[in-house]
């Protein structure tokens, strides 16, 4: 409880600028969003960056993933690398609602969000959430979207090591079976267009097992939404 107050109370007060130290402003002012998160033309399924005028990358196009859109706002590079590093793990939970304002901003996240039904935060394991104290993304997504929120539909159902601690070709195996539907919502996934959220995709092995776990339930469209994606 003392910790979601000190939150609550960090996002109303004014705030020194995370990458210019600007004061006071918001946790990025104005100017660093507009030399650091300019858009670009992005793969339509995996958010790789593109070369302007292509839809997907070759890869996407010779083994199509289970994602009809993958939509990223920022590179997971500076500054924003380290904003993500600090908003998981030295508890700035305050700055979800800034970091949701970046991703409204990005191209077609309006779009996906409005023809949305559900939108579901990746969810973490239980030893991990004891560890850290919170979901980081459940936070992020009832900033973004809390009337479409639905916290508890997808389950984290088996831990795994941090994908960043494994090599590219072994994360797919560590995180299959790691997802579950929750029983009481299986027959409510039928037909759901549906938005999942995650703070950053790497290769994107935990977002596509999520993916699979609600195609086979039913699901009818399914966009995976991060806020920064590694390139």
């Amino acid at each position: 409880m003392f910790r979601q107050l000190l939150s609550g109370l960090s996002a109303q007060l004014p705030a020194q600028c995370a990458v210019c130290h600007a004061w006071p402003t918001r946790p990025v002012c104005d100017d660093c969003v507009q030399r650091f998160a300019q858009p670009m033309p992005r793969c339509q399924t995996c958010a790789l960056p593109l070369p302007a005028g292509m839809r997907q990358c070759g890869a996407c196009i010779s083994q199509p993933p289970p994602l009809d859109q993958a939509l990223a706002a920022l590179p997971y590079a500076y500054p924003w690398s380290g904003l993500v590093t600090q908003f998981k793990f030295q508890e700035h939970t305050g700055w979800a609602h800034s970091m949701a304002l970046l991703l409204r901003s990005a191209p077609w996240v309006e779009p996906a969000l409005d023809a949305a039904d559900w939108l579901l935060p990746m969810p973490l394991s239980q030893q991990r959430l004891r560890e850290r104290g919170f979901n980081q993304t459940l936070l992020l997504a009832r900033a973004l979207e809390p009337s479409k929120l639905r916290a508890h539909v997808l389950l984290r159902v088996k831990d795994t090591p941090a994908q960043s601690s494994l090599p590219r070709a072994q994360r797919q195996l560590a995180v299959r079976g790691a997802y579950a539907v929750e029983p009481a919502q299986v027959a409510e996934v039928e037909g759901k267009r549906i938005v999942l959220l995650d703070d950053v995709m790497t290769t994107g092995a935990s977002l596509h097992e999520a993916a699979r776990v609600l195609r086979r339930q039913g699901a009818a469209h399914i966009t995976a939404l991060v806020f920064a994606r590694t390139e």
